[in-house]
């Protein structure tokens, strides 16, 4: 489950922040939808414990799962960043090795979550987890075996799901629907996602489903 914060606009601060009265709103009208789960789990910073807080979970933290560490760029605002150094901040956005000064790249961020989803144990049964926007988009990178750039090309918007779950060795992928863009394309590729019964880790609150979704992927 996708935190009801993200970095969206000029104005966005990087780093820790507050959820607004209208995300908390949000994640309390979610509580209903929530679906059946064995373990709650969330990252670290503020906005997800308070996004647990307003659907009444007890959550258990996680640090795997942090946001970016945007380095010498944590606590300013994305129009800042922009002004100072357009460059660098296009080269986050484009290459997946570059990173904020003294910060996190695209590609260890995908590594980290990685990780972390390799030593979920078989047994876990289902798990929800709220985290950050980055970690959904790194999950989905790693259980699609899509490459570090198509990093940025998934929507994540705030209260987003995704449910992987974990079936004879690899991960299968349930999205709502989940659109990943790249800006001034128009071909659609359909890649098909299971969707399955088994034990999940499922990173929104949505029911789970026999039916089969496709992740449509523009290219």
């Amino acid at each position: 489950m996708c935190t009801p914060a993200g970095h969206t606009t000029r104005d966005a601060v990087f780093g820790e922040g507050l959820l607004s009265e209208g995300g908390v709103r949000e994640a309390r009208a979610a509580r209903a939808t929530l679906p059946p789960y064995s373990l709650a789990v969330r990252a670290p910073s503020i906005r997800c414990a308070e996004t647990a807080g307003a659907l009444g979970l007890e959550a258990t933290l996680e640090p795997a799962l942090r946001d970016f560490d945007y380095g010498t760029w944590h606590g300013r605002t994305v129009g800042e960043v922009v002004a100072d150094d357009p460059y660098r901040y296009a080269a986050w956005l484009t290459d997946p090795d570059a990173a904020p000064p003294g910060g996190e790249s695209v590609r260890r961020l995908c590594r980290r979550t990685a990780h972390w989803l390799s030593s979920v144990s078989p047994d876990m049964g289902r798990a929800l987890v709220i985290t950050e926007p980055a970690i959904v988009r790194a999950s989905l990178v790693h259980a699609l075996c899509a490459p570090a750039t198509a990093f940025w090309q998934f929507e994540v918007p705030p209260l987003s799901a995704v449910s992987l779950t974990l079936r004879g060795g690899r991960w299968h992928v349930q999205p709502g629907r989940l659109t990943p863009v790249r800006a001034g394309t128009t071909r659609a590729v359909p890649m098909p996602c299971d969707a399955a019964q088994d034990q999940r880790v499922l990173l929104r609150g949505e029911a789970a489903s026999d039916e089969q979704y496709d992740l449509i992927a523009r290219v």
